[in-house]
């Protein structure tokens, strides 16, 4: 009711109750595509451009080179293992702290701080 008598009194004019309807409607659209858009996600990654026959597929994937036998894909697992795991160092587990000093700095310095040039006077 408070909204209709501030647009009776002359408050809210016929404009901005225009552009308030308009940016609703196009707030709640873009919503709708983003969840449609999420929500088909799934089926865009997994389109495959070609159709394959429910009988022919070991024939369609030997034809295109496809088929790789159990020892190629285990040699090259071991072989990425192998080299994935020289790539990083060993290191001991113990960790050494030192405490450094820090010479003076007017850049951490209290004293010339901002807030201290207000309260002069």
């Amino acid at each position: 009711m408070s909204a209709l008598w501030l647009f009776l009194k002359g408050n809210i004019t016929t404009e901005s109750l225009v552009i308030a309807v308009v940016g609703y409607v196009v707030v709640f659209a873009s919503l709708v595509l983003l969840f449609w858009l999420f929500s088909n996600i799934p089926k865009l990654i997994y389109i495959k451009p070609w159709k394959k026959k429910k009988g022919d597929t070991k024939d369609e994937e030997e034809a295109h080179g496809m088929a790789i036998s159990g020892e190629t894909t285990a040699a090259i697992s071991l072989a990425l293992h192998l080299y994935l795991s020289e790539m990083h160092d060993e290191e001991s587990g113990v960790l050494t702290i030192r405490k450094v000093s820090k010479a003076y700095s007017p850049w951490s310095s209290k004293i010339y701080a901002v807030r201290n040039q207000f309260n002069r006077r």
